[in-house]
């Protein structure tokens, strides 16, 4: 059980790592608003890694059939609210959140975590990559719920959390070296690239449903 324990660690931390939308809005977030705004944000990808983390351990075969059976409605949908938080993340207007020592709102920190949350469950990558990690260290699944795993869903979270925390903890020392002007092009290329990203699951969901024979349901 320990070194299950140790394995769903590195989990936690390998499937934040990867740099995709949710790694991207972390950095957009934490460099415009602070470190707690980032680390909020960064929180709201752990809940998603959770929540897949069961599903691994549990759901396994009924995911991927899910996965298999609605692809190009998973990739569509997923690919319109990336692209959108994406065109969000673009337009926003980081000035007023730059004063030094600015405690953000209940209201924004909320609105971070959630961004966050739906990002992280609209990119089917997400899930694919936790399938993957759990299959590489050997965990799961199982047949049935058992409450010796908790431990192990809970790892994952604090793996997740770990990163989350140190990362934003960085990129926050260098936040006062940068002028007005750079956080804004930083708020607008990385906003460019999540849509980017968006427009690739997107189009890929389309191509798939025209040339490949796919359906929404």
């Amino acid at each position: 059980m320990f070194l299950d324990i140790l394995k769903a660690l590195v989990i936690g931390i390998c499937a934040s790592a990867p740099i995709g939308p949710i790694a991207i809005l972390v950095i957009q977030k934490t460099l415009s608003k602070g470190h707690k705004a980032g680390f909020i944000t960064g929180m709201g990808a752990c809940v998603v890694d959770t929540l897949f983390s069961i599903v691994a351990i549990f759901a396994l075969a009924a995911a991927r059939k899910l996965l298999d059976d609605h692809r190009e409605l998973i990739l569509v949908a997923g690919g319109i609210v990336v692209t959108l938080l994406g065109w969000s993340m673009s337009t926003s207007n980081p000035f007023r959140k730059m004063k030094a020592g600015e405690t953000s709102s209940s209201a924004a920190i909320v609105k971070d975590f959630l961004q966050a949350l739906v990002m992280g469950l609209s990119n089917p990558g997400a899930i694919l990559v936790i399938f993957a990690l759990f299959a590489f260290f050997g965990i799961g699944p199982l047949d049935r719920p058992d409450w010796r795993v908790a431990p192990i869903i809970f790892s994952v979270s604090l793996g997740a959390a770990f990163y989350w925390f140190t990362v934003t903890w960085l990129l926050s020392r260098f936040r006062g070296k940068f002028k007005f002007r750079t956080v804004i092009w930083i708020n607008r290329l990385t906003g460019a690239a999540v849509i980017i990203i968006g427009l690739t699951l997107l189009g890929e969901g389309l191509f798939r449903m025209i040339f490949m024979g796919g359906h929404f349901f």
